[in-house]
């Protein structure tokens, strides 16, 4: 059963803004609804003031930056990143991503936005974007401010943004030549949230070596996380397939996963030491061909 509330429709992001100074601790934001409307029919959310910024259109666009990179409206569908022709070339992985979360349905309504600030470890965003670098802007009263991706991911279902701030966009540095970037997740279920989900970026000098890499877990810690220990294996070095199983070993480690319904910590773990050897070697394939 949903309880009562206010409900408020800001048509403009100057006029959200205002509302979540006004209501301060005692509100919510929905935007595609995905999400929140579960936890509120479950009862385990009841706010006093439910601020719809849905149909906020300035937050809802995606801009090529030039060289910089690429800027995306945080009220932007999941359907429209998969499908936009910006997202070929350096950012494919973004629409590979999009293609397997959930549902066509959720992806035409959900937001990307929406999806990131839930907070969900198991989110597929996340670790796409962590693993391209990508910095997230917060609006409030007091002006704006970036974090990165690592730094706005905090625990589960927690983020640094505070009360009275909103995440207007998500904005993705040019990647360098020679750049490959890829994700996949395991479930059981096609639709279904992540098991376990790797995202890879790897560029490569011109001998071939791996210059820089970034290896984004998702499902495999209370937060979507680095696996710094298997970066640190790879960057500098020709990648072969014997490094790769050592990168998967070391991603394991220092994985935290936690024992549910859905997988047992050690199976997956295992998944994480599989799927990193995996997609790290089809960014690297992704590099070469770049």
């Amino acid at each position: 059963m949903i309880k009562d509330f206010e409900y408020f429709s800001p048509k403009t992001l100057k006029e959200a803004i205002s509302l979540l100074d006004k209501y301060r601790e005692d509100y919510k934001i929905i935007a595609g609804g995905q999400s929140l409307l579960i936890l509120m029919r479950q009862g385990l959310v009841a706010p006093e003031n439910l601020i719809d910024i849905y149909g906020i259109k300035e937050l809802d666009y995606i801009k090529s930056d030039g060289k910089k990179g690429l800027k995306i409206g945080s009220l932007t569908t999941h359907r429209e990143i998969e499908y936009s022709n910006l997202m070929q070339g350096s950012f494919k992985v973004l629409s590979d991503m999009e293609h397997l979360l959930s549902t066509p349905q959720t992806r035409n309504r959900g937001t990307i936005g929406g999806n990131i600030s839930h907070g969900d470890p198991a989110g597929d965003p996340a670790p796409v974007l962590m693993a391209l670098g990508a910095t997230l802007k917060l609006a409030s009263v007091e002006g704006e401010r970036t974090l990165t991706m690592e730094e706005f991911s905090i625990d589960y279902f927690e983020t640094a943004m505070q009360y009275g701030e909103i995440l207007v966009e998500i904005q993705l540095p040019a990647p360098p030549p020679h750049t490959g970037a890829a994700y996949t997740k395991f479930n059981i279920i096609a639709s279904d949230m992540a098991t376990v989900s790797v995202g890879s970026c790897v560029t490569l000098a011109a001998d071939d070596t791996c210059s820089e890499i970034r290896i984004a877990l998702g499902a495999a810690a209370p937060k979507p996380m680095r696996a710094k220990a298997a970066e640190a294996i790879l960057k500098g070095k020709k990648i072969t397939d014997a490094l790769l199983k050592k990168a998967g070993q070391a991603a394991s480690e220092e994985a935290e996963p936690v024992s549910d319904i859905s997988a047992s910590e050690e199976y997956r773990r295992e998944l994480v030491k599989v799927l990193t050897a995996r997609v790290t070697k089809e960014a690297m394939s992704r590099a070469k061909a770049g």
